[in-house]
């Protein structure tokens, strides 16, 4: 059993959670929340912890977003895009209990004081801007790292707020994009 209450969207991702682990889950019911949920949250994030694990798109970053001003000491745990997507659908219930376990083995904790480590410019040298692959390669190192995908800005300001080292980064960008490729 997970020690941390994991705060997922709905009731599908709650089933798709059960499959893969044993964990407490609160469900949001999308960005609405209620007084209920908000308390409900607070009360888990005190005595446990809270683990946002929200879908890989805009909705479910704007949730995301919303609990971390709230809840600024949350874990984050990324599905990479690719491994939930199934029937023309994108969320945490379509992703294997393989990819949620993955996910949640590589939890983060956003830094309350973050580094300025990493910087949009860099990225263009690490062919992670700018190239007609980028979007693919960003994709593929946020899995790697546990940081889930971004455009540039939100990518690099996801390595400056989880504390990613400079050795993580480049084995995550050497096992995605060996540079003998």
């Amino acid at each position: 059993m997970l020690k941390e209450v994991l705060i997922v969207e709905g009731k599908s991702d709650v089933a798709a959670v059960n499959r893969a682990v044993e964990a407490d889950c609160i469900t949001t019911g999308g960005f609405h929340f209620s007084q209920r949920t908000l308390k409900d949250i607070a009360a888990a994030y005190e005595r446990r912890g809270i683990i946002i694990l929200t879908d890989p798109d805009s909705a479910g970053e704007n949730i995301r977003n919303f609990l971390s001003r709230k809840f600024p000491a949350a874990r984050h745990a990324y599905i990479p895009r690719d491994e939930a997507t199934a029937n023309d659908d994108v969320g945490v219930e379509q992703a294997s209990p393989e990819s949620i376990r993955r996910a949640l083995s590589k939890v983060r904790t956003m830094e309350i004081s973050p580094r300025t480590e990493f910087t949009a410019a860099e990225m263009v040298s690490h062919k992670l801007s700018g190239g007609a692959d980028s979007s693919r390669l960003r994709d593929r190192v946020g899995a790697q790292l546990g940081i889930g995908y971004g455009n540039v800005k939100t990518f690099v300001r996801r390595l400056n707020n989880y504390g990613v080292t400079r050795a993580e980064f480049l084995e995550a960008l050497n096992h995605v994009a060996p540079a003998d490729s």
